[in-house]
């Protein structure tokens, strides 16, 4: 069983986000929006509906005109494929290049792949048409939509904490100290105010109560963020009595949404 985690630059207008959710359909499991990163992240059972989604942003957004806190490269910015249960990637592989040779040919925009072996993605950030040139479609960014990273992972949590005083200098040194091969961060200053944001890439090695505990360790914390769904082997590593203050919910798991999602029997 693959899901699909998809990063689009927007997060604000509630029309778009109605549009995208509805091309995704049934296989919408998720739909996590932010304005002030202005950066919605659909979470989609198996690889069909990532299509739809992305036909809909291509043709209402435009990068051009995109301002928000998190970093992007285009309008579908970022594409992973996740296995939930087979311990390989091959599947998730083959799905990313098939997504990346349609997303180039069909739409027109160039995709970098991502994976074990490839450019990792804060790489492709950086060197995209710079050193680095796109695996499909067209060899620079479309004129409105950008480029897009799509990738092949083992499931990883994005979370964000938010810090009791806006000091986006302290961020930045807490984000620092953090980061490792199992974590990546970022210092980022969201409106008003501050936040650790966090992908955990190895959640199983080092999760959120492990981040929080350094984070907390430093600097006050005003509150914990979940972006998007938890792998149920997440949540039982964490004790019950830490989920409300860390985010975290038994019915925001991947796999409590999967069995909701599923028709019942007879």
């Amino acid at each position: 069983m693959l899901t699909c985690v998809v990063n689009i630059s927007e997060g604000r207008r509630p029309e778009v986000l109605a549009a995208l959710a509805a091309a995704a359909g049934d296989d919408l499991l998720d739909l996590h929006a932010d304005r002030d990163h202005h950066r919605s992240v659909l979470t989609l059972a198996g690889e069909g509906a990532v299509r739809a989604v992305s036909r809909v942003a291509v043709e209402r957004l435009d990068l051009r005109t995109h301002a928000g806190a998190h970093p992007r490269m285009g309008v579908i910015d970022v594409v992973p494929f996740v296995p939930l249960t087979d311990p390989s990637l091959g599947d998730a592989e083959e799905a990313r290049d098939r997504f990346a040779r349609w997303l180039g040919h069909e739409l027109g925009v160039p995709a970098f792949r991502y994976g074990p072996g490839r450019a990792s993605l804060p790489e492709i950030r950086k060197r995209a048409f710079v050193d680095l040139a796109p695996d499909a479609g067209p060899p620079g960014p479309h004129r409105t939509a950008g480029a897009t990273a799509v990738g092949a992972r083992f499931p990883l949590l994005a979370y964000n904490l938010w810090l009791a005083r806006p000091d986006l200098a302290r961020a930045r040194s807490v984000a620092a100290s953090l980061r490792s091969p199992a974590v990546r961060s970022l210092g980022l200053a969201v409106g008003d105010a501050v936040q650790v944001s966090c992908n955990l890439v190895d959640p199983a090695a080092v999760g959120p109560a492990e981040v929080y505990d350094a984070v907390a360790a430093q600097v006050a914390i005003a509150r914990a963020e979940v972006v998007g769904l938890v792998p149920a082997a997440v949540l039982a590593a964490v004790p019950a009595g830490r989920w409300t203050e860390l985010d975290l919910a038994p019915e925001r798991t991947l796999e409590a949404r999967l069995d909701s999602a599923r028709p019942s029997p007879g």
